[in-house]
C-alpha cells in the first residue's frame, strides 16, 4: 500500500514517475485503441481533431466541424480539471496530489464501462455521441496528470513526442565519435531516457492490443479492470489523507485538524 501511495504522491522520484508513466501508457493505449473500435475515432489525438476541424471548415461539413470542436473542448476541459484538482490538493498539503484526477478518471471509466451502449445513443449538440466527449475528457485528465507529475517530461496518451525523443536518443547512440576526441565533446545516448521512451512506446502498444482485443470480444465491460487499476493507484493516498480531506471539505469532527493553507 505504501508503494502505491508514493506513486501518486506530491514528492516525485525518477522511479515513481517511470512506473506511473508506464502504467498509464498501457491504460491510454487500451482506451485509445478500444475506443476506436467503438466510435471510429482516436480520442487522444488532438492533432487529428485540429486537422479535422480545419479540413471540414473549408469543405463546409459542419457536423464534422462540431464533432472535432467538441472533442477538443472535452480534452481541454479534462486537462483544466486536472490542474484545478492538483493545485487544490497542493494548497491543502495532501500527500496524494495526483490521486484526485486519477480517481475521477477511474469513476468516469466505470461509468463508460457500465453504460457505454447508452452513451453511444446519446447524441450531443456537437453532433457526436457522448462517448466521444467522455473519452476525450478522460484522455485530457490523464495526459495533464502525467505532464504535471513529471514536469512535462512524460506523455502517455499520444506517442508523437515519445517516438521523437526515442529517435533522438537512438541517433545519439548510433553517432560515431572520432577516435581520440575529448570525452566532453563525445555524443552519448542517455540510457535512462532511452529505456523510458522505449518502455512508454511498448506499453502503449501492448495496451492498444489488449484494448482492441478486449473491446472486440468483451465489449464495454473490458474497461472495468482498467478502472480498477486506477482505483488501486488513487485510493491508498486518499485514504492516508482522509483527515485532511474531511477538514478541507468542512466535514471534520472534534479533534480533526483544520484545513491547511
Amino acid at each position: 500500500m505504501r508503494q502505491l501511495r508514493h506513486l501518486t504522491g506530491h514528492h516525485r522520484t525518477v522511479t515513481s514517475n517511470r512506473v506511473l508513466g508506464l502504467l498509464l501508457a498501457f491504460n491510454a493505449g487500451a482506451v485509445n485503441a478500444g475506443g476506436f473500435l467503438v466510435v471510429h475515432l482516436y480520442t487522444s489525438h488532438m492533432s487529428g481533431f485540429v486537422s479535422m476541424l480545419a479540413d471540414n471548415l473549408v469543405l463546409g461539413n459542419m457536423a464534422l466541424v462540431l464533432g472535432a470542436l467538441g472533442a477538443l473542448l472535452s480534452f481541454l476541459s479534462g486537462a483544466a480539471t486536472t490542474a484545478v484538482m492538483v493545485n487544490w490538493a497542493r494548497q491543502r498539503r495532501l500527500h496524494g496530489s495526483y490521486a484526485l484526477p486519477l480517481l475521477l478518471e477511474a469513476l468516469l471509466m466505470l461509468v463508460f464501462g457500465l453504460v457505454g451502449a447508452v452513451t453511444l445513443l446519446w447524441r450531443t449538440p456537437f453532433a457526436v455521441p457522448m462517448t466521444v466527449l467522455l473519452l476525450s475528457f478522460i484522455m485530457g485528465l490523464q495526459n495533464a496528470t502525467v505532464t504535471k507529475m513529471s514536469s512535462s517530461q512524460i506523455r502517455t496518451t499520444h506517442m508523437t513526442g515519445v517516438v521523437t525523443d526515442l529517435g533522438i536518443e537512438l541517433g545519439k547512440m548510433l553517432y560515431w565519435n572520432r577516435t581520440g576526441s575529448p570525452p566532453e565533446t563525445q555524443v552519448r545516448a542517455n540510457q535512462q531516457r532511452l529505456r523510458l521512451f522505449a518502455g512508454l512506446l511498448g506499453m502503449f502498444l501492448v495496451g492498444g492490443v489488449a484494448g482492441a482485443w478486449g473491446f472486440k470480444h468483451l465489449g464495454f465491460i473490458f474497461v472495468l479492470p482498467l478502472a480498477l487499476v486506477l482505483l488501486l493507484l488513487s485510493l491508498p493516498p486518499l485514504w492516508a489523507d482522509r483527515d485532511r480531506l474531511r477538514a478541507a471539505l468542512g466535514t471534520s469532527g472534534p479533534g480533526l485538524p483544520p484545513p491547511l493553507a
